[in-house]
């Protein structure tokens, strides 16, 4: 029997899909390898490379599958040295959704017609099968909807991003094949947000021409379900339990509705009786508020989505709760497990009153909320007076129970407690509640899974907000030196949003009376911003720097003006939100005035620069006639769909220049494209790209590297976490809800924290998601020899399984194919750093394939958040 590394390529059959054996056509692959590297320079020696190092892959009775994987590992596995390689391995695994959707023998040139040709009968196979509406096939004209699919836009797509949209978003028969191409899936979800229009088909083309052009993104649960026979398009549901078991059992039901469809959940238990409370209707005492979060955390992994992952919720609690110790142990890995939640979230929601007394080094006093309930429905300066009279009130013995501890001692504990777990987050309640412009009807109790969410809820309402978010990056026109905001482009992208947004609140479906109830009455959305980052390093600016403050604090100014203006011309349209008579909308107020208002109430000033370049004026006048929103701007950190747009998420800084990241649809490896151009612009790449692997992607430790690219490069744990607050303020001014702020620290100083946090609230900052903290050790080294050949021959079952339910992939995602043929990676090969979002641990990956080992523990990947499909 002839041995693996004794085959000739000559010798080689390939198993069709229809089960028939044909010999291998190598220069069959080599014209797809060419077409895959059309437009690039060096196409031919690109393509010439990954032929040849395809070869020593190849074994007798490869699949065709396994064929088409192995080409895209191959152009993967040289990522690291040219990350125009990944463009080619996108176009290789696109081509691969072509030819399970529109079939085989597929050219360039008959693309698009294949794409017209297919796509009425992909629509009506879809619906026949149950899967899409079957308004889809009668409100529309398939024939001009067909005529504007543009397959050259999947050109935009990266590796990650195209990879991101099979396995999360596009749309599969129930056995797990695909029905979609992107073109497709783009004009599915423009269709699902146009069903309420009068001329449907308009309107979807132009939502389909902005999304499809990564120019703005749907989040998650729209761009899954859009279209789709079951429409549960809203992203963040914000509710809270009432203190009574009816209610309770209730919102656990509740919960299980909105988890099965796909949102993500804020959850307040403030309310809840404290442990060894009276319970008059029976005689016995309360168990508090923990076991029930416990029982909800169960019902999070109970309702699993399509068995990927799990719910996704955060629970709330003010920090003056009885039990708020028991509340910051709910993370903890160790103590009783009954008493834990390994699934849920935690957040803080904290008072001016507490913050005052943290500076004053006063004391602070936790209370049962059975004796002062309405301290739940106060804020800001009624809040702290009516948290003194308590006070005075416990002091005198009128209230017996109480709790005392200093104020910084308690503030030093949830920062511990933050540090060691990542939980809870810090979010400040009266800064959110005094700046509300919602503000008629009832108080924000809490925000929602990702803190961005600003919106009150009571029993008969849960709050709900709709997302989607403008790509920065793709409104940069000119080369760099030239390089500017496409400011008409982008007026034009927050108009179309808007509308589309408030298009999906009459579309939307919701199992829960109460969500459907608030979203009828408010309207919320909430319009975000991904490619920060992308932006500043594309025009050479330092994120720490105030011309990147200043960037931030302009681009937020026109996103937000625009968005507010666009909802008072649907009012005109389609009429007000209901609750709008009585708000701050309705006395011409708009986000910026409420600054003066916070700084007022809390008596002491919001640092932050109050410039303004609009004329408010104007719009100010427009919004009292009237606002088809009660919301409309929240930042959301855009994890999943910020990988599909191929930028930055959110806010977000860059983790590190190159780096491996591990996700549900696989491991990849990520290189900053931005800085290899630059690199490359100055003649540098091919001098520094094996140091910066050697250095895991620190730019800093290259000497040859100019201090003008260090200082535009910094990345997250190198910049100054003050400069993640001073783009949080500035943004903040102009938007009504809140943001979801990362903040990364290299040191675990807790008196650091305390200042940090302390100057976030100070700065008007509303809430505060993820804290990073750098790894205090660096992981072994380790190598694994695979023979890749062998495990390539078993692989094809199990390969289609994972990439339909959400698995690894391919050859361990990244890593460059090997076999006995080829050279085995050496035990000193430069490691990289892996993100683990399912372990949330930092790993370390070497440049071929390796055994991941464990390294320091640390919270998930900011780029990449499985737990929330929602948000992203």
């Amino acid at each position: 029997m002839t041995s693996t590394s004794e085959i000739n390529p000559t010798e080689i059959t390939v198993i069709k899909r229809d089960g028939t054996r044909a010999p291998y056509d190598g220069y069959e692959i080599a014209r797809s390898i060419e077409e895959a590297s059309r437009g690039l320079d060096d196409s031919v020696t690109r393509a010439t490379q990954i032929a040849s190092e395809l070869e020593i892959t190849l074994f007798d009775g490869i699949t065709s599958r396994q064929l088409d994987e192995a080409v895209i590992q191959v152009a993967l596995g040289n990522v690291k040295d040219d990350p125009a390689f990944d463009t080619i391995a996108a176009r290789l695994l696109i081509k691969t959704f072509y030819k399970a959707v529109l079939g085989d023998g597929i050219s360039r040139d008959d693309l698009r017609e294949r794409h017209r040709s297919h796509f009425a009968g992909y629509l009506q196979q879809s619906v026949d099968s149950g899967l899409l509406d079957h308004r889809l096939t009668e409100l529309f004209d398939l024939d001009r909807l067909a005529a504007a699919l543009d397959p050259d836009r999947d050109d935009l797509l990266r590796y990650i991003g195209a990879q991101t949209l099979r396995t999360r978003y596009m749309t599969s028969t129930h056995d797990g094949q695909p029905l979609e191409v992107p073109q497709f899936f783009w004009m599915r979800v423009a269709m699902g947000l146009s069903l309420n229009e009068d001329d449907p088909t308009s309107v979807a083309i132009s939502l389909y021409d902005r999304m499809s052009r990564l120019e703005y993104l749907a989040a998650g649960s729209t761009l899954v379900n859009a279209g789709t026979a079951y429409a549960q398009l809203s992203n963040c549901f914000v509710m809270q339990a009432e203190d009574d078991i009816e209610h309770i059992a209730k919102s656990i039901r509740d919960v299980m509705w909105i988890t099965k469809g796909t949102g993500g959940i804020g959850f307040s238990v403030t309310k809840l009786r404290s442990e060894g409370s009276p319970i008059r209707s029976n005689n016995t005492t309360s168990t508090g508020p923990i076991p029930f979060m416990h029982t909800i955390d169960s019902t999070l992994r109970a309702v699993s989505r399509g068995g990927k992952k799990f719910g996704a919720l955060c629970f709330y609690m003010e920090n003056w709760h009885l039990d708020f110790a028991q509340f910051l142990d709910l993370r903890q890995n160790s103590g009783d497990p009954y008493r834990r939640a390994r699934t849920a979230n935690t957040a803080v929601w904290i008072s001016d009153e507490f913050m005052k007394r943290v500076e004053r080094d006063d004391d602070w006093y936790l209370f049962d909320p059975l004796e002062v309930a309405d301290l739940v429905e106060l804020s800001g300066a009624a809040f702290s007076q009516r948290y003194n009279e308590y006070v005075a009130m416990a002091e005198r013995g009128e209230i017996q129970r109480f709790a005392k501890v200093r104020a910084r001692e308690q503030y030093r504990s949830i920062l511990i407690s933050l540090q060691t777990t990542s939980h809870p987050w810090l979010t400040w309640k009266d800064t959110i509640n005094t700046r509300a412009l919602n503000n008629n009807t009832g108080t924000i109790h809490l925000s929602n899974l990702c803190t961005e969410i600003c919106l009150p809820q009571d029993r008969d309402n849960i709050s709900v907000c709709n997302l989607a978010s403008i790509n920065l990056s793709r409104h940069l026109i000119g080369a760099k030196q030239q390089a500017r905001i496409d400011w008409k482009r982008l007026a034009e992208s927050v108009r179309l949003a808007v509308r589309q947004l408030d298009n999906l609140v009459d579309i939307t479906i919701s199992s829960v009376p109460e969500s459907e109830r608030s979203n009828e009455l408010n309207r919320a959305v909430g319009l975000g911003l991904m490619g920060f980052t992308d932006l500043t390093e594309r025009l050479g600016l330092s994120y720490e720097s105030e011309q990147a403050y200043e960037l931030i604090d302009e681009l937020t100014e026109f996103i937000s003006y625009h968005a507010i203006d666009a909802s008072a011309d649907l009012a005109r349209m389609r009429g007000s939100y209901a609750n709008f008579a009585g708000s701050r909308w309705s006395q011409g107020l708009v986000p910026i005035d409420t600054l003066d208002a916070l700084e007022s109430d809390r008596g002491i000033p919001v640092e932050v620069d109050r410039a303004t370049r609009l004329d408010w004026d104007g719009l100010r006048a427009k919004v009292k006639g009237g606002m088809r929103n009660a919301t409309l701007m929240a930042i959301a950190p855009t994890a999943s769909i910020g990988l599909v747009a191929g930028t930055t998420p959110g806010l977000d800084p860059q983790f590190s220049q190159i780096f491996s990241r591990a996700t549900s649809a696989g491991k990849f490896l990520e290189v900053n494209r931005n800085l290899v151009a630059d690199l490359v612009e100055r003649g540098l790449w091919d001098e520094v790209k094996d140091e910066l692997l050697r250095t895991q992607g620190d730019l800093s430790k290259i000497n040859s590297v100019p201090w003008d690219l260090k200082e535009t490069y910094r990345t997250s744990f190198q910049l100054s976490p003050y400069a993640y607050l001073n783009v949080a303020a500035r943004a903040q001014k102009w938007i009504d809800q809140a943001i979801s702020r990362n903040i990364y620290l290299a040191g675990r100083d807790i008196g650091e924290m305390v200042d940090l946090y302390s100057a976030a609230w100070k700065m008007g900052v509303k809430t505060t998601y993820y804290l990073h903290m750098m790894p205090r050790h660096t992981a072994e080294q380790s190598t694994v020899k695979i023979n890749k050949a062998e495990q390539l021959r078993s692989q094809e079952s199990a390969s289609t399984s994972r990439s339909s339910s959400g698995g690894r992939r391919g050859f361990g995602g990244f890593a460059r194919p090997s076999s006995p043929r080829s050279p085995e990676p050496q035990a000193d090969s430069t490691v990289l750093p892996v993100i683990d979002t399912d372990a949330e641990r930092v790993t370390q990956h070497e440049g071929y394939d390796t055994e991941e080992v464990d390294g320091a523990y640390c919270p998930i990947d900011p780029q990449e958040r499985l737990q929330c499909e929602s948000c992203q």
